[in-house]
């Protein structure tokens, strides 16, 4: 009976390392999106910036988190992963102070690109982590559960923002809570105690695959396309909501309600992932988001804007936790950090090319245009899915 109990704790989801790991991820994307929805605003309130210098100012910080996470992944896979977390983290906190004193367009747009290096190296080693604290036998539902973080914080975050900004009008305040929030997920994580593991040495030489998991390059692919569309939709959302549709303000809500909906998609879907059905997940994943970006995009009122983010939610619910589950099988143990950095320098190349994408068409045409290529990427994605992904990835996982 003591021995069954004992195999029943260990193999428990929520043990007390999850746990933490999970509250530093929420801190991670609420500091994150706290800041996101209003800094194209900001950027033009303060430094006067027009649409493609906000898209390229904003994009910086996405690509450098692209680049650094390749070597995330290594270095995770060759060093102590808690030590590389807790510093990682504390560079990530330490950033936002710098938006604080950045006086300038120039300066703000440096401190900008330069946090995305720690925000990149943070969440490779904390989504590791929070794999390496889970029982093999709860992993692939551990990791939609730990998408929930990203997705509670992203339902809060952008409300809270709003909200103190229309009660003080002040972005340094926004910029204080999202420091101060940093500091809270820091300390989340120094606590968190993991097994010691041989660090597997490789006297190889240097390549391409120590860097990123080339193996997963065909899923990295259709990531992209769906990265891209939701960063047209995320950094412009608040202005193209005021100028196009008249809501201001509207923004707040609609991410409220794309994230329930990506909670709740998680935990339904949450039980085709533990029967291994990652690629079903994916496709239907896909094809409702399709739906909702169209919906969003063609049906151009209130109704059609706050019932798109449902639909969205729903699609990259479904689609998000299991694309990470699928590069996570694709790899050896060892190797895991890799993977990782692989599914999200992907996520973070399709979102940096859409937010420079978008706003050079906004700036050029409307944001209603950009919004039409964010439908027809997903329709690419989908559809390169669909031909290639799916088989690939049956054919060479791993567990």
């Amino acid at each position: 009976m003591e021995q069954a109990n004992n195999i029943e704790k260990k193999e428990r989801l929520w043990n007390s390392n999850y746990l933490k790991v999970w509250c530093a991820n929420f801190m991670i994307f609420f500091s994150f999106m706290l800041l996101t929805p209003l800094l194209p605003s900001y950027l033009s309130d303060t430094f006067g910036a027009d649409k493609q210098t906000i898209g390229i100012v904003l994009s910086g910080y996405t690509l450098t988190a692209l680049l650094i996470r390749a070597l995330s992944g290594y270095i995770v896979d060759s060093f102590p992963r808690r030590t590389v977390l807790i510093l990682s983290y504390a560079l990530f906190a330490l950033f936002f102070a710098g938006y604080i004193v950045a006086g300038s367009l120039v300066l703000f747009a440096i401190v900008r690109t330069l946090h995305g290096a720690p925000f990149g190296a943070t969440t490779v080693s904390n989504s590791t982590v929070a794999i390496d604290v889970l029982h093999p036998s709860r992993r692939a539902e551990g990791i939609g559960y730990y998408g929930l973080s990203n997705n509670i914080a992203t339902a809060i975050s952008p409300t809270v923002a709003l909200l103190l900004f229309g009660a003080y009008k002040s972005y340094d305040l926004l910029f204080w809570v999202a420091f101060i929030t940093a500091l809270i997920g820091l300390a989340s994580t120094l606590s968190v105690k993991l097994r010691e593991r041989e660090i597997v040495k490789n006297n190889q030489p240097l390549s391409l695959d120590r860097f990123i998991l080339l193996k997963g390059w065909r899923q990295g692919a259709a990531m992209i396309c769906y990265a891209f569309s939701y960063g047209v939709l995320a950094t412009y959302i608040a202005i193209y909501g005021k100028e196009e549709i008249g809501l201001d303000g509207g923004s707040g809500l609609f991410f409220t309600i794309l994230a329930t909906g990506l909670i709740v998609s998680r935990i339904i879907s949450a039980q085709w992932v533990k029967r291994g059905q990652l690629t079903l997940n994916i496709g239907v994943g896909m094809i409702v988001t399709v739906i909702g970006f169209a919906l969003f995009t063609f049906w151009r009122d209130i109704t059609g804007f706050y019932l798109s983010a449902v639909v969205l939610g729903i699609g990259y619910g479904a689609m998000c936790p299991s694309f990470q589950a699928v590069f996570v099988n694709l790899a050896h143990n060892n190797r895991r950090g890799t993977a990782n950095s692989t599914y999200l320098t992907s996520w973070d190349l399709g979102l940096g090319i859409g937010v420079l994408v978008g706003g050079a068409i906004a700036e050029r045409l409307s944001y209603h245009d950009a919004y039409i290529l964010a439908v027809a990427v997903c329709i690419i994605g989908a559809i390169h899915f669909f031909t290639h992904t799916s088989k690939h990835f049956n054919s060479n996982k791993l567990r």
